[in-house]
């Protein structure tokens, strides 16, 4: 039966599937033969059975023209640099060379690392990952997804394994650095999405470690919508006779079907216009740009608590990759959706009937705005863009546009369709601290990365009022901004750095004019120092020979009458130099030693006026030697023996408070009313019980022992101090329902105030 069953399966595979060479070497032939003006569709391209089989299980029928353009060569072996507009297929560009070139090599699952594409964020490499899955489900080949914030050691033990690896930079270069299993000898392909963000500023390092460890002999193609031409990125990647497809070149940057317009908010209008906007557009789906991922958070939660009547999300850079993949997922699934991004979600991502793209925040070049607008009206759909300017950047930003031929209209807001949420954010700051915090954290980062800004003919930090900007916010004060504080401090250095020298400069023509003065006595000299100091200040010398007076043979004209007070200027830099040095704990020790200070020490004045110190003195003799000595200088072995001898005393007071604290508890305790102290001066304490004692056991008194005790105060017969006390006790309540004989308790026992316990405790120490 077993073997009933293999012929069959075997029968069938080999009529369902020809042979892979006899197909290869049909394949290959064509390849030379490939005419993009006749291609219809992916069947008229020589594709491998698998790759046609995958491109129909995924409803793709029609190439776009970038595929049509650039598949050929890609399948040729030849490096291609593909530019197109956002929206215009140009992962399928790539991604089906790339199995079509394994699939020739007859790559199998053990053969290593064939293929590498790299693309700048983990959303984009995510989103390629999905499509090679659907079109490359028939072939006998795994790929696998290398980013951040996935799980280190299960990639490690897997790398060796991967055919065809879709990763951000950062996360290969780690591999790359620390895992011995990932061999790379033997890849064929680069592929590099969104080139240009790859190649530039922020990942140049990263990019020419990646490049210098991968193999000479490979393919590389580069896809983007704004391409790059630089003859330094070509030669990184060490092309080899690139060829260079880009098919709207001669049209506009961005989609056909795209509408585009902007409109010029004052900054603290912005929350207020967004507000306005999300509650008269409920019912479509919005992505909204701003510039930092602390912006997004609080404009996130704030809306939250708002609650518009629509689904809120947000995607940044900070946060964890499985709910960045989540929140993709979302809101690629829902139709009435507004989401808050930065530039993360800005390059590559197919967002399915995206209705508007709103740029709260100016893009930092025409570049930026493109990716930005091209979430929308992709594949032919319809779209809208809106870019929301600052007064200060309107002229500087359409210029940028119209470089690149991006024409858009200014449209104006209908202010009976604004109304403001301040008043609703302004309770939530107020009784959140935590929202807060975040508020402060987006104004401080919106006004860093204006800062930055490489343009500042668009971004003008100087024209932001940051009291107005903070309130919009829902703050009461400003935030501190540290670096625009280090920015005053550093142009003020440079001030007076300036001024410096311009004194330095006065100062050394003060001097030579001193000098020419003090030799005036001789005309030819001083002649001859006017002529040899060519940069000395203004003066013109009038020497006439005619002159009787040797004084009037100088006549001195100055036109700059400062030089009058030069003499100062030293001392003045002294000063002003003394103000920024920082003191140091050493000299501010020798201040206040030079200055005879007592640290740490309290000066307290009695009601008659005179000077009394929270010092206690001490009570030692060798104590009070050393508290009079004259020298200055700390005797330490001298200092221990005062100590030694002092804590004896302070032992004793120690034993004294803690007998006091003793007795005020167990008066409490048995009730002893302390009242007549109040009016006694000299008071017999020999009737309190002993502390060190316990009394367990009543005592029975008897009426020949209460004969022997005088109740004016006066004992004649000296009793036991538990028969004192007791006694005492009687005296004391005789009003009061007592029995000794442990049956009954004391009734109606007053206790001690504080003022009572107070007294009873300065009698003891009396």
């Amino acid at each position: 039966m077993n073997n009933t069953r293999k012929r069959i399966f075997q029968k069938h595979y080999k009529s369902s599937k020809p042979k892979d060479d006899e197909e290869i070497a049909r394949l290959k032939q064509k390849y030379e033969n490939i005419n993009e003006v006749i291609i219809k569709s992916f069947t008229d391209l020589p594709l491998s059975w698998k790759t046609q089989k995958g491109l129909k299980g995924s409803n793709y029928k029609i190439p776009t023209q970038i595929q049509k353009e650039s598949i050929g060569y890609s399948l040729q072996g030849k490096d291609v640099m593909g530019a197109a507009i956002t929206g215009s297929g140009k992962t399928l560009a790539f991604l089906i060379p790339v199995l079509e070139c394994l699939f020739m090599e007859k790559w199998s699952r053990h053969s290593g690392v064939g293929a590498i594409i790299i693309s700048p964020t983990r959303e984009l490499a995510y989103q390629i990952f999905q499509t090679l899955k659907k079109i490359g489900i028939h072939h006998d080949i795994s790929a696998g997804l290398i980013i951040g914030g996935k799980n280190l050691k299960f990639e490690r033990s897997r790398m060796d394994q991967c055919n065809i690896i879709i990763c951000t930079p950062g996360r290969i270069l780690q591999h790359m650095d620390q895992n011995p299993l990932f061999n790379i000898t033997s890849m064929k392909i680069l592929v590099l999405d969104e080139a240009d963000r790859c190649l530039d500023m922020g990942f140049k390092k990263t990019m020419n470690a990646i490049l210098a460890n991968l193999p000479l002999d490979r393919q590389t193609m580069l896809f983007s919508a704004t391409q790059t031409k630089s003859v330094e990125d070509l030669a990184r990647l060490s092309l080899k006779e690139p060829v260079y497809v880009a098919p709207h070149e001669h049209q506009l940057t961005v989609p056909v079907n795209l509408q585009q317009s902007y409109v010029v908010v004052n900054l603290e209008d912005k929350l207020t216009m967004i507000w306005s906007f999300i509650k008269n557009h409920l019912k479509q789906k919005v992505i909204v740009f701003l510039a930092s991922c602390k912006q997004v958070k609080y404009f996130y939660e704030v809306f939250k608590k708002l609650r518009p009547g629509t689904s809120i999300l947000a995607l940044y850079g900070t946060l964890h990759q499985e709910k960045r993949v989540n929140i993709y997922d979302e809101f690629c699934r829902k139709s009435n959706v507004v989401l808050f991004a930065t530039d993360i979600a800005s390059r590559g991502l197919d967002f399915p009937n995206v209705n508007w793209v709103i740029q709260l925040d100016c893009p930092e070049d025409a570049n930026q705005y493109i990716h930005r607008a091209g979430r929308t009206a992709r594949h032919d759909a319809k779209g809208e863009s809106l870019l929301i300017l600052l007064p200060s950047e309107e002229f500087g930003m359409i210029k940028e546009l119209e470089k690149k031929d991006i024409i858009i209209d200014r449209i104006h807001i209908d202010q009976s369709k604004m109304f403001s949420p301040k008043a609703k954010i302004d309770a939530f700051l107020a009784q959140d601290q935590q929202l807060k915090d975040t508020a402060k954290r987006a104004f401080i980062s919106y006004i860093k990365s204006v800062f930055l800004m490489k343009n500042k003919n668009v971004f003008k930090t100087n024209e932001i009022d940051f009291e107005v900007f903070s309130k919009s916010l829902g703050l009461v004060s400003v935030p501190r901004i540290r670096i625009i504080d280090k920015l005053k401090h550093m142009n003020k250095n440079m001030e007076n750095q300036s001024l410096k020298i311009e004194n330095n400069v006065l100062i050394k023509q003060s001097n030579v004019w001193s000098e020419s003065f003090d030799q005036s006595s001789n005309g030819e000299s001083l002649k001859k120092n006017h002529l040899n100091n060519v940069d000395s200040p203004a003066m013109d010398f009038d020497l006439s020979s005619n002159s009787e007076n040797e004084e009037d043979l100088i006549k001195i004209k100055r036109e700059n009458h400062e030089i009058e007070h030069m003499e100062n200027i030293s001392e003045i830099q002294n000063n002003a130099n003394s103000k920024h040095r920082i003191a140091t704990k050493a000299a501010t020790a020798r201040r206040v030693l030079k200055k005879k200070i007592v640290v740490n020490k309290r000066v307290f004045f009695n009601e008659e006026g005179h000077v009394k110190t929270n010092q206690r003195e001490l009570q030692s003799d060798i104590g009070k030697e050393y508290m009079y000595e004259n020298s200055n200088d700390i005797n330490i072995e001298m200092a221990k023996k005062v100590l030694q001898e002092e804590d004896k005393f302070d032992r004793k007071r120690h034993q004294e408070l803690i007998k006091c604290r003793k007795h005020q508890v167990k008066s409490k305790r048995k009730g002893v009313d302390d009242n007549h102290f109040e009016n006694d001066i000299d008071v017999d304490l020999s009737w309190l019980p002993d502390p060190d004692t316990i009394y367990d056991k009543p005592v029975n008194v008897s009426k020949q022992s209460l004969k022997n005790y005088n109740f004016n105060g006066d004992v004649q017969t000296h009793l036991p101090d538990s028969e004192l006390f007791v006694e005492n006790m009687k005296r004391k309540h005789s009003d009061s329902d007592i029995s000794f004989n442990g049956v009954k308790q004391i009734k109606k026992i007053k206790p001690l105030t504080l003022d009572e316990a107070e007294h009873i405790a300065m009698k003891l120490f009396k």
